[in-house]
This record gives C-alpha cells, structure tokens and sequence, in this order.
C-alpha cells in the first residue's frame, strides 16, 4: 500500500455533498501528501491512516458494533494498518475478524466513508488523529463473538442508532453501505 494508492482510492470516493466527508477526505490527502509515516500508528503529527469496517447483518437491517474497550463507545470495528495489509480494506477486513471473530462474505470492501477524529492520550501515546476510512462489508452469518479488544458485540438494528450513542459518520456510513448493498449488481452483456 502506498499514499499515492490511497489517494487514488479517496479521489474517487463522490462525498455527494457532504460538507463533513468533504473535509475529511481533504485531511486526509493532506496527511498522506505531506507526513513520512502515513501508515504508521508511532506518527501522532498529524496522525495516522486506519481503517473500519461497516459490516451488514446477512439478512436483517442491522450493523456489527463493537464496545470498544479503550475508548468505552460503541464504534465499528477497525484500527490500525499493519505491515501486512495490502490495502486499507484488508485492513478493516482483518480488523473486523480479530475484533468480532465475523465471517464476512466476501474479501472486497467498498469504501463508504471517512472520519479524521481525535485519540485521547495514552501512556506513551499523545493525543492524536486517527484518519480512518470506512468500507462496507455484509456478514455471511450472523454468528460473532467478544474478543480481548471489545467489551461486547453486537448486531445494532438501524432504528437503535440513538441508544448507542452512534456518531454521524457511523449513521452515514451505514446508510451508504445500505444504500449499496441493495442496488442489483448489472447483468453481464
């Protein structure tokens, strides 16, 4: 994976107007052009690439959230690119399985949205930014689990979106991983 790969991808990303991915798309760029660690959880100035999943419940409307343990929200599952990954996908792909133990029904994310927002400090860490894409993956089962790195998991129904507290990115990403979702793939010629 490299910046200029990752700019390609968020350049063709059509934010359709919306003021709040609009800016998060230009930080991001903006990092990706002008920091030497993009990629790196140690680069705190200004932050890091990570990258979430929104994944899709197999039949009902409903979204995999995760309590974060740190954090002490309720997020979707995602975090930090490793050496590993191959692309920001894969890294919410691989994510979402070490955080939920998911089974997703396919390897191929879409990216859905963007969100720069702030870490609180930690120990060795300063406060810092996470610049996280969000790509949208739909469940094979409904079967998941807790994991070292949650407090719980759940299928969130998209009318409880208020009872956890979900931020507007999550709320968007959903909807546009929703919205996807349901247009029947073209007929091949």
């Amino acid at each position: 994976m490299t910046p200029s790969e990752v700019l390609a991808l968020i350049g063709r990303f059509d934010p359709r107007g919306d003021g709040e991915l609009e800016k998060s798309r230009e930080l991001i760029s903006m990092m990706l052009v002008h920091s030497p660690m993009p990629f790196s959880r140690d680069q705190f100035e200004p932050g890091h690439l990570t990258a979430t999943a929104c994944v899709l419940h197999p039949v009902e409307q409903s979204v995999l959230l995760i309590r974060h343990k740190r954090l002490d929200r309720w997020l979707l599952p995602g975090g930090h690119v490793e050496t590993e990954d191959r692309t920001p996908d894969a890294t919410a792909m691989r994510e979402a399985v070490e955080e939920t133990g998911v089974h997703l029904d396919s390897a191929l994310g879409l990216l859905v949205g963007m969100d720069v927002h702030g870490i609180p400090p930690k120990k060795r860490e300063p406060f810092h930014l996470h610049h996280d894409l969000i790509f949208s993956f739909r469940a094979a089962t409904a079967e998941v689990g807790i994991t070292e790195e949650t407090r719980a998991v759940v299928w969130c129904p998209f009318g409880d979106f208020d009872k956890y507290g979900l931020a507007g990115s999550i709320r968007r990403a959903t909807f546009r991983s929703w919205a996807l979702a349901r247009v029947p793939a073209p007929l091949a010629p």
